[in-house]
């Protein structure tokens, strides 16, 4: 197991749900954490929860990676503060369900910036500071519905595409970033229950019967796993279920 301890790690989306759950296990690991997301309020609770389980506080920097002005702020805000990045988590997005009534423009263009745009940019502007690491990792966290031949099921048809180009924005780093230190890792999840480090959910998790949904533990384990092997090794993981996986 690669030691995490002290590795800067930035995480986007990380004021609820599985960024959040991420921002723990991280902490938990060792990591210093740049806490990215919309929810100013809910990054500052998150930080303080952090600083009093690990006495680390996380910094919070705003970011709206639908738009691209604010991804810009955000790199510079993060340039100034941090010397090189170890591992940068690319798990911000926008959820947009299907419905039988028109997506509005700005729904489709938020969740279409926010998966693709806005992911590359960010991860574009914080290249430099990853190429400073002795063991840079980008991990992007895709969706099932972004894989070939999925099930539409319940997502919207631009959530289906920007997911669909996520996975490919994924592949396409890799390529670039060959015969660099930087890995380019993914991780696709199905449907997930929202649980979290703490809750007596998140121990009841790995006790769970196959036919069972997927939950924010697994994919964490999913990451913790990817970035803990050996550096000649860079994987993209699927994360299946029966209920809400890739054919569900």
């Amino acid at each position: 197991m690669v030691e995490l301890q002290g590795r800067t790690a930035v995480i986007t989306g990380a004021g609820r749900g599985l960024g959040a759950a991420l921002a723990l296990s991280l902490a938990e690991a060792g990591c210093d954490l740049v806490l990215c997301g919309r929810n100013a309020a809910a990054l500052e609770s998150l930080s303080g929860r952090i600083l009093g389980a690990t006495g680390r506080r996380p910094i919070c920097v705003d970011v709206d990676l639908a738009d691209s002005k604010s991804v810009e702020q955000a790199v510079d805000t993060i340039a100034r503060s941090h010397g090189h990045v170890d591992l940068l988590v690319n798990n911000g997005a926008m959820w947009l369900e299907s419905s039988d009534e028109p997506h509005t423009a700005e729904a489709v263009l938020g969740v279409v910036n926010s998966a693709v745009t806005g992911t590359f940019l960010f991860t574009q502007g914080l290249l430099p500071l990853l190429r400073r690491s002795a063991h840079p990792d980008i991990v992007t966290i895709g969706s099932v519905s972004g894989l070939p031949n999925a099930a539409l099921q319940t997502v919207s048809v631009p959530f289906y595409a920007a997911k669909r180009a996520q996975a490919a924005l994924a592949d396409g780093l890799r390529q670039m970033l060959s015969g660099t230190p930087v890995r380019s890792i993914s991780v696709h999840p199905p449907y997930l229950d929202d649980i979290q480090p703490g809750e007596p959910q998140w121990a009841a998790a790995a006790t769970r019967e196959k036919g069972a949904r997927g939950t924010n533990r697994d994919v964490v384990e999913a990451v913790l796993f990817a970035v803990s092997r050996p550096r000649h090794v860079t994987l993209s993981i699927v994360v299946d279920a029966d209920e809400g996986g890739l054919f569900a």
